[in-house]
């Protein structure tokens, strides 16, 4: 049954495509959405349309008729209905967070005067609506306690955590400087990844990181065997003093990408990749050690400086082979949380210059608010629970 309604919700987005082209998105979009509130109404109730079974909570009970406004224009929805039970469709509610801090962003800019170029159309296709001081603040109202109360929420026990920063253009005092996003993202024992919380700051330096640290541990973040990260010296510093003791690992991607700066040879420099690869694959951390002083050997005479920033810096990446062999190819790097920073870029980029840090924080917020709720979502781990190791 599912399969046939797949292939019929595909086939009517490729007609839509063929006879409308471009203008057919907004309808695909509809399409889409319906349709994945009508599986999410069949998960929640334990039952698809028909079925049968004593485990169901509910019935479904029609649709109710809604607009939503989206970045493609206003999309009339078909919002699923149930009888003798709550249900309100969650793929909803967090597309209407993001688009919510997105237009507020913009409108801020609009309503502040600080916008560089006209921004009128753009902001009622993005928003759906007139831009006024009043609308600003009424939406703010709405939005900012919801995201606020999520990232104070408790925290718990976790494995790991990544921490990772970047920044966005903000305006502030009368100038647009570079502020530094920071966000972190936890795994618990089940496998399950998590945002831990984001905040934004003048920059990396220790006394920023500390506060953002120090919030997470406030929180009630424990429990974590290992951080992930790189090897900012703000970072460290107040990683050392707010969680000491606590294992780290260098992002070894990071790592590869430093030790091509101390390659004397363009020649060199493929040679020198497969050395350290080779290092991080190695089976345990004895083979791993050989092999380290084996390579910093090689390169004693040939390069030098090479060879001296090896012996202090990839050690650094090797903290993993404390760890069981199923998490170390998720625990060896930062990918998890910069492909989470590459998410927040492409939705960000929009806004361009946020007018203030609130803007900002709000729409970050927003973004990995729905990121979180996704990962925990999934059926399918990040990395395998403990108790299956």
């Amino acid at each position: 049954m599912a399969y046939q309604q797949n292939n019929i919700l595909y086939q009517s987005m490729v007609d839509l495509i063929t006879a409308e082209g471009s203008d057919g998105f907004n309808k695909i979009l509809k399409l889409l959405m319906n349709a994945a509130m009508v599986e999410e109404r069949e998960k929640y109730l334990g039952a698809a349309a028909y079925e049968r079974t004593e485990d169901r909570l509910g019935y479904a009970n029609g649709f109710k008729p809604k607009t939503l406004n989206t970045r493609v224009g206003s999309l009339e929805l078909q919002i699923p209905q149930t009888r003798d039970c709550n249900f309100y469709p969650q793929s909803l509610e967090r597309g209407k967070r993001s688009e919510r801090a997105l237009g507020l962003a913009i409108a801020e800019m609009y309503v502040q005067g600080v916008s560089t170029r006209n921004v009128d159309a753009i902001t009622k296709q993005l928003c759906g609506f007139e831009i006024s001081s009043s609308t600003v603040s009424k939406l703010v109202a709405e939005l900012d306690p919801l995201l606020k109360e999520w990232r104070e929420r408790p925290l718990g026990k976790y494995m790991y955590a990544y921490l990772d920063a970047r920044y966005e253009k903000v305006r502030h005092g009368g100038l647009v400087i570079d502020q530094a996003v920071f966000t972190a993202v936890g795994v618990h024992d089940d496998g399950k990844r998590e945002v831990l919380g984001a905040s934004v700051s003048m920059s990396e330096a220790e006394v920023h990181w500390r506060q953002f640290l120090g919030d997470l541990q406030k929180r009630g973040l424990h429990g974590i065997q290992l951080f992930v990260s790189d090897d900012h010296p703000g970072l460290k510093a107040a990683r050392k003093a707010v969680f000491p003791g606590i294992p780290w690992q260098r992002c070894q991607c990071h790592l590869q990408r430093n030790a091509q700066k101390y390659v004397p040879k363009e020649a060199m420099k493929e040679q020198v990749a497969a050395d350290i690869r080779s290092i991080f694959n190695a089976p345990d951390r004895t083979e791993a050690d050989r092999l380290l002083n084996k390579t910093i050997a090689t390169y004693e005479k040939t390069a030098p400086k090479l060879s001296s920033w090896m012996e202090t810096n990839i050690a650094e990446g090797l903290t993993i082979f404390s760890f069981p062999a199923p998490h170390r190819v998720k625990i060896r790097t930062t990918n998890v949380i910069e492909r989470l920073n590459r998410e927040i870029k492409r939705r960000t980029r929009v806004a361009s210059i946020f007018p203030n840090e609130n803007s900002c924080l709000r729409l970050v917020t927003a973004i990995v608010m729905e990121m979180s709720e996704e990962w925990l979502t999934e059926r399918k781990r990040y990395m395998p629970a403990v108790k299956e190791l």
